[in-house]
């Protein structure tokens, strides 16, 4: 009955609304300031009772509410059948199924059984018996808790005999408890994700939320309400479909699966395995293997099964495919585009559009590509190089012709290069003559400025003249013999006349010395 009894006088405004003005409940429930299911069933219970209006002078308030709100049977509790809450409680993990639902189908099969809110008074009651995280009612499929034990275990190399102290991954299935776990180097991002990627396998599927403590591999800033995911960890779950959920801070109910399953393999497996001696990852990894099968078929205390069966019944069928190719390990930074038009990824130099000059760009790296985003659109995608200090230039990124854009040019580089002397001049030429667009040659060019800066232009002339004749034309040289103050020594020898460079950008002191 929903809601409170209401008084009888207004029971009677019902039913004559109802049965003698033929208004639709809706109506019923506007002129009577109660809801609409409240009419339905009091017109149900009338309906019921054989009642009609008007309703028989006779009929007192008393009477009324008999006919309406029959006392129940008395039936003797060993009358009744009890469910198997057991299997009730493995029935409301799947998706769509509620404890309503549950108790029609009981009241189907057993007429005389109990009512509605005696069979959910007794389903709490037993619920209360089982132990915390079994009790909590994960829907199939839905959730992956994932952490790290606290406890390591110890691998000795083999050839020094240093004792290295291995991590421990755990993975717990929401609805059903199976667990995955494995030994791993370190807590860093990319073992962390690397973890996953196992865990997904094992489970044959992928979770809709993956629950996880608020480390700092996953979870970038652990705010209560607005946490923010490490963004290579958010690409990984949108790869695999799924949502990164961390677990409220100080609220240990949200990670309570998890901490289970860690205690639960810290005492049915590292434990045991605490007096062998293991000499790597693998030998590791392989014993806890075999321990975890017999973990997750060991028959549940409580519940009918195991992990495995309840996963096999249970969750399994309500996970999401594996993607056809795992996910592919990508780390994000930040970067600034040059004058140059490239970024400078560890040491390697890629170009953008040249229209994105000193605007940010996310860079995303993986093992073989590098790839340059602006605005949430990649704007430029490479091969990975780790030859250091030399460029990936595509022609498409680079202005026509080399026309001028933002404030440098070539030529105003050789211009600034001759107010210091006629060697810095030089040697910028040479450095920009020496790559395949000058514009490669910017950075150096950029940093010798600023050296002229503070050590003076006379220092920085005979800084280029000793780097002409040692051969030596790059910004670290200049800057390596001003620091050590060689400059400041004789030159070793008369610098040497080098042959012409043939080269196509080579264009000579007379192209530089053209005006803008």
């Amino acid at each position: 009955m929903p809601g409170k009894r209401l008084s009888m006088r207004k029971i009677r405004q019902v039913l004559r609304l109802k049965f003698d003005c033929k208004l639709s409940n809706q109506a019923v429930a506007t002129s009577c300031g109660i809801s609409r299911t409240t009419v339905r069933e009091y017109v149900r219970r009338a309906t019921g009772a054989r009642l009609s209006w008007p309703l028989p002078q006779d009929v007192t308030d008393s009477e009324l509410e008999k006919l309406l709100f029959p006392p129940p049977l008395s039936i003797p509790a060993s009358e009744r059948s009890l469910p198997d809450w057991a299997e009730i409680h493995k029935e409301l993990k799947r998706k769509g199924v509620t404890l309503f639902l549950l108790w029609q189908e009981y009241k189907e099969a057993h007429p005389q059984g109990y009512q509605y809110s005696r069979f959910c008074d007794l389903y709490r009651a037993w619920a209360g018996t089982v132990d915390l995280p079994m009790r909590q009612n994960h829907k199939a499929g839905e959730k992956l808790f994932v952490d790290y034990a606290g406890q390591t275990m110890p691998v000795v190399d083999r050839l020094t005999g240093e004792v290295r102290q291995a991590q421990i991954f755990v993975a717990v299935s929401g609805a059903s408890n199976y667990t995955y776990v494995e030994a791993i180097w370190t807590q860093t991002l990319p073992d962390w994700i690397a973890s996953h990627k196992r865990a997904f396998a094992f489970m044959g599927g992928v979770h809709e939320l993956v629950i996880v403590d608020n480390l700092r591999s996953g979870v970038s800033s652990a705010c209560r309400y607005e946490p923010d995911i490490n963004p290579t960890y958010q690409e990984m779950a949108q790869h695999y479909s799924s949502a990164i959920l961390p677990a409220r801070v100080r609220k240990p109910k949200d990670k309570a699966k998890v901490e289970t399953g860690v205690l639960g393999i810290e005492r049915q497996i590292l434990a045991r395995l605490r007096n062998h001696t293991f000499f790597s990852l693998a030998e590791l990894n392989q014993a806890m293997a075999i321990l975890l099968t017999e973990y997750n078929q060991r028959p549940l205390q409580k519940l009918p099964g195991s992990r495995r069966s309840l996963f096999e019944s249970v969750d399994k069928p309500a996970l999401k495919p594996l993607p056809k190719q795992p996910y592919e390990y990508a780390d994000w930074k930040k970067a600034t585009v040059s004058i140059d038009y490239h970024v400078e990824v560890d040491g390697h130099y890629y170009s953008v559009p040249y229209q994105l000059v000193r605007q940010k760009v996310e860079v995303r790296l993986t093992n073989t590509t590098v790839e340059c985003f602006h605005n949430g659109r990649r704007v430029a995608s490479h091969l990975r190089s780790d030859i250091k200090g030399r460029h990936t230039t595509l022609s498409e990124h680079m202005p026509k012709a080399h026309r001028q854009y933002a404030e440098w040019t070539p030529e105003r580089l050789v211009r600034w290069a001759g107010k210091a002397g006629s060697a810095t001049k030089e040697l910028v030429e040479q450095i920009m003559a020496s790559r395949a667009h000058p514009q490669q040659g910017f950075r150096s060019c950029l940093g010798i400025m600023r050296l002229g800066k503070c050590y003076g232009p006379d220092r920085l002339e005979a800084a280029c003249e000793r780097a002409l004749t040692i051969n030596a034309r790059s910004y670290k040289s200049i800057a390596s013999i001003l620091k050590h103050g060689l400059d400041k020594q004789p030159m070793p020898q008369q610098r040497p006349q080098l042959p012409a460079i043939e080269h196509a950008n080579v264009r000579g002191a007379q192209y530089y010395q053209q005006s803008n």
